[in-house]
């Protein structure tokens, strides 16, 4: 099991480059069901019984962007929340979108 949700988030400089290539296949293979699109973004969504249970989950998910100072891209439907992580500052993924991936894993409703 991975350990990506123990760690925290690091503020990373415009100079740092995106991750690419055998990097992020690492860290990729830490995460369950996320999609890396492009070399760009993660992504993954999220299933519930309804809306109330999807929201309680969007909800969660901003509480632990906040702490951590990383902020997804979140889509909120009935029954469903897509959640995209992706470093603004850089233009691609930077080891911090991989921990909030797996914090977001983490979160039960």
């Amino acid at each position: 099991m991975s350990d990506l949700h123990q760690k925290k988030c690091i503020p990373c400089s415009s100079k740092m480059p995106p991750l690419k290539g055998p990097e992020l296949e690492r860290l990729a293979k830490e995460l369950n069901g996320w999609k890396i699109e492009g070399e760009h973004h993660l992504e993954k969504e999220y299933k519930f019984k309804n809306f109330l249970e999807a929201l309680a989950f969007t909800n969660a998910v901003g509480a632990i962007a906040e702490q951590e100072g990383h902020h997804p891209d979140i889509l909120l439907s009935w029954g469903m929340v897509k959640v995209t992580f992706w470093t603004h500052k850089i233009g691609g993924l930077s080891e911090s979108d991989f921990i909030m991936a797996s914090k977001t894993d983490q979160i039960k409703i």
